[in-house]
C-alpha cells in the first residue's frame, strides 16, 4: 500500500453511499463497483485512496490515532465522542436531527427520578444539564424505542430522520435537540504530513458541497 494514498475511515450504509456520491461529483474516480462490496477496506488507487468501513461512532477513534488521515461522521458522533480531530468542513449530507420522544401519556410531573435512554450517554447529559434539569442517563446501544414501552425510561434521545421509527413504536416527538450533518474530520498530524492532499480534498469537497447547496 502506497505511503501516497490518503486513507479515509467512513460509517457503513448511508452517510457511505452519500459520501462517496459526493466524492465522485469532486471527480475522484471511484469504481462503480466500490458501492457493492463487503469489504472492510478497499482500495481506491486510481484516486488515491483506501477506505475503512467502519461502526459510526469508532470513525472519529481511527482518525484520532492516525490509523486513518481523515474521516467522515456524523456531528452526533462528534459531540458524544469529543476526540482530538480537526473538524473541517460541514458536507451538508445525511441531514438529520437529535430528539427527546416518549410515550404519548408521558407526564413530565409524574416523574420522581427522571430516566433518560440514549446511546448518546453524553450529548444527553450536556444537553439535561444547560436545561437545567438532572436526569438519569441509561446507556443502551440499540433499539432505544423499546425503553418507555417496557418501562426502562420515561423518555429517550436518539436520531430522528423521518420520524417514522418513532410512530412505529407508538411515541411522539417531544422537543427537537440538535440538527444533524455529517462532517469531515482530519487527524493533526496527517494535516501535516499530507496537507497538500487532504486540502486539495477539502477544496474539492467545498466546491461540490456548495454547488448543491446552490442548487437547492
Amino acid at each position: 500500500m502506497s505511503e501516497d494514498m490518503i486513507t479515509v475511515a467512513m460509517p457503513k450504509g448511508r452517510i457511505f453511499n452519500e459520501a462517496v456520491e459526493l466524492l465522485r461529483r469532486a471527480n475522484y474516480p471511484i469504481p462503480p463497483e466500490f458501492d457493492e462490496s463487503r469489504k472492510l477496506i478497499i482500495e481506491a488507487p486510481e484516486a488515491g485512496m483506501r477506505f475503512i468501513l467502519a461502526k459510526p461512532m469508532d470513525v472519529p477513534t481511527y482518525v484520532e490515532h492516525g490509523v486513518a488521515d481523515v474521516g467522515v461522521a456524523g456531528k452526533d458522533v462528534m459531540i458524544e465522542e469529543k476526540r482530538d480531530v480537526y473538524e473541517v468542513l460541514d458536507l451538508k449530507i445525511s441531514a438529520c436531527y437529535m430528539a427527546v420522544a416518549a410515550l404519548p401519556s408521558y407526564d413530565p410531573k409524574s416523574e420522581v427520578a427522571p430516566k433518560v435512554a440514549s446511546k448518546y450517554p453524553n450529548l444527553t447529559s450536556e444537553y439535561f444539564r444547560e436545561q437545567g434539569e438532572q436526569v438519569e442517563i441509561i446507556k443502551l446501544n440499540g433499539s432505544i424505542e423499546l425503553a418507555p414501552i417496557i418501562g426502562l425510561a420515561d423518555r429517550i434521545v436518539d436520531i430522528v430522520s423521518t420520524g417514522q421509527t418513532l410512530k412505529a413504536n407508538g411515541l411522539v416527538e417531544i422537543e427537537e435537540m440538535i440538527a444533524i450533518t455529517s462532517r469531515f474530520i482530519v487527524n493533526p498530524v496527517s494535516y501535516r504530513t499530507k496537507s497538500a492532499q487532504i486540502d486539495d480534498m477539502v477544496d474539492r469537497l467545498a466546491e461540490v458541497v456548495d454547488q448543491g447547496v446552490e442548487a437547492k
